[in-house]
């Protein structure tokens, strides 16, 4: 079947949330310690504590929130111990990754003064599974209240006068497994109790957060939309792709045959089929649309490298991963109406990292570099644009060749993101521009690599990098873009006078 592409510049379908590219950072592994916080006497460059590079490289991606302290971490999480000066705080074990120990060196302070550097927002998420109202009541009146009480006085006793701007706040997090293993209706229940005390304080409003579903359990989002949708201002929804149907063999991060290739990019396209069907079942309580829905945990999930902590789910990140990275950024371009904010699982050296660390060195991961060229689509307008592209083949079974989404800003620049997900073959992509007015100049910038493992490593940092695209022709309307194998394309058109 021969490709073909379709843009109507001039059909809008609404704003792209700049959230969707948000991150998400646990207290795992050697995300948090070694990956963000070094401590103040480190001799590794730091603000505050706050590794200097790590900073730099998420602000230049423009991250718009980041999400703390987990995960399954934040259902064993206890605020208190982690704020006061460092040498008092508790240290206790971190029973869901790795046994080791947790000095509760990073905690609140720490963690919004990483927001106030990074220039984000803060997305919190409260302790349900082991914690009480009164704790997480008590951790947003800390956070937020101004006045005269016992929280925000303690507060400032600990060296912060005014109070925070929380916007996002979780109330628990997994509670149908590591956070309780809890039934819907119990947990809907729990969580209605719970929101009632997550106050809003002074001009401070916060947007209340339900733990939603664990990839296909409709039934959970169907309980939790009847029993507490309208008490809620967002549902999660978490799903990680897995090139092979077991957690005990996942799949290796590299080194790995084309059926896994192939089997990942198939399972990563299932987000569509997820986001559709959850959000059937949202619509029939919230026509409207009030309730977004959030993607907080996805990724790839990979068996760890050889000779790691397994508990530390440390993994290499390849041209795979960018293609994961691109095709679900587009899924999510296209259910924008619903999607308001995505997390990515996780920020530095754990699951699909944008950047690992080794002591004092520090590399961009492919998915790094997408999250770069798509950052573009930021608060963009989603444009219409259709795709009729062949499929993929492997081993008797198909999926579609190209994924690709298109946005204009609001200076009229527009931009267009396609995904090769064939491992062998360049696709030659006719794009069709409709309703634009008057001459266009194109520029783009591809990702591709020269293997399906192709990686960075500390001794290459390079190996795959961005470049300039210029392998397109532009006749009339027709825009004609030859898209390496396994590669991640932005097209950027730019109106002339």
């Amino acid at each position: 079947m021969a490709q073909r592409a379709v843009l109507n510049a001039d059909i809008r379908k609404g704003k792209i949330d700049r959230n969707i590219y948000g991150h998400f950072s646990e207290h795992l592994g050697r995300c948090i310690y070694e990956g963000i916080w070094v401590g103040e006497d480190s001799p590794i460059p730091n603000t505050k504590g706050i590794r200097n590079d790590v900073v730099e490289a998420l602000k230049e991606i423009r991250i718009p929130v980041l999400r703390w302290p987990g995960g399954c971490f934040a259902d064993e999480y206890h605020w208190k111990d982690g704020i006061g000066p460092r040498e008092g705080r508790k240290r206790m074990i971190n029973t869901h990754w790795g046994g080791v120990v947790e000095n509760n060196h990073f905690g609140t302070h720490e963690f919004m003064e990483l927001c106030a550097m990074l220039e984000c927002e803060p997305y919190i998420n409260g302790n349900v599974g082991s914690g009480t109202v009164q704790e997480m009541s008590e951790w947003v009146e800390y956070l937020t209240f101004d006045g005269v009480s016992p929280m925000a006085e303690l507060r400032r006793e600990n060296g912060r006068e005014e109070a925070w701007a929380v916007k996002y706040f979780g109330v628990g997090n997994e509670n149908w497994g590591c956070g309780g293993n809890m039934r819907p209706e119990y947990y809907a229940d729990l969580y209605r109790r719970y929101q009632t005390y997550v106050r809003n304080y002074g001009d401070n409003k916060i947007h209340r957060i339900a733990c939603g579903a664990n990839v296909d359990d409709y039934n959970w989002t169907e309980v939790l939309m009847r029993e507490a949708g309208r008490f809620m201002d967002a549902l999660t929804l978490h799903y990680y792709t897995l090139p092979l149907p077991s957690w005990e063999n996942k799949g290796a991060a590299t080194g790995f045959a084309p059926a896994e290739w192939f089997s990942t990019l198939e399972k990563a396209l299932r987000m569509d089929e997820l986001i559709t069907r959850h959000s059937t079942i949202m619509d029939k309580y919230d026509p409207e649309k009030r309730v977004g829905l959030i993607v907080d945990e996805w990724g790839t999930w990979y068996d760890v490298e050889p000779g790691t902590n397994p508990g530390f789910l440390y993994q290499q990140n390849s041209i795979r991963d960018a293609l994961v990275a691109g095709l679900t950024f587009n899924i999510f371009h296209k259910h924008s109406d619903r999607v308001r904010m995505a997390n990515i699982a996780q920020t530095v050296n754990v699951l699909q990292a944008v950047i690992l660390t080794e002591g004092e060195k520090m590399l961009l991961t492919p998915t790094y570099h997408v999250f770069n060229m798509y950052k573009v689509h930021q608060d963009a307008e989603l444009l219409e644009l259709t795709v009729d592209c062949g499929n993929y083949s492997f081993d008797g079974r198909e999926i579609p060749e190209i994924s690709a989404s298109a946005s204009v800003t609001a200076e009229g620049v527009i931009h267009i993101s396609l995904c090769n997900l064939n491992h062998i073959a360049a696709v030659s992509v006719p794009l069709e521009l409709r309703g634009l007015a008057g001459k266009a100049g194109v520029t783009g910038t591809v990702l591709a690599g020269d293997a399906m493992d192709a990686h960075n490593t500390f001794s290459q940092p390079e190996n795959v990098a961005p470049k300039a695209f210029t392998d397109f022709t532009l006749e009339g309307d027709i825009l004609t873009a030859v898209l390496p194998p396994m590669s991640v394309l932005v097209l950027e058109i730019t109106p002339q006078a």
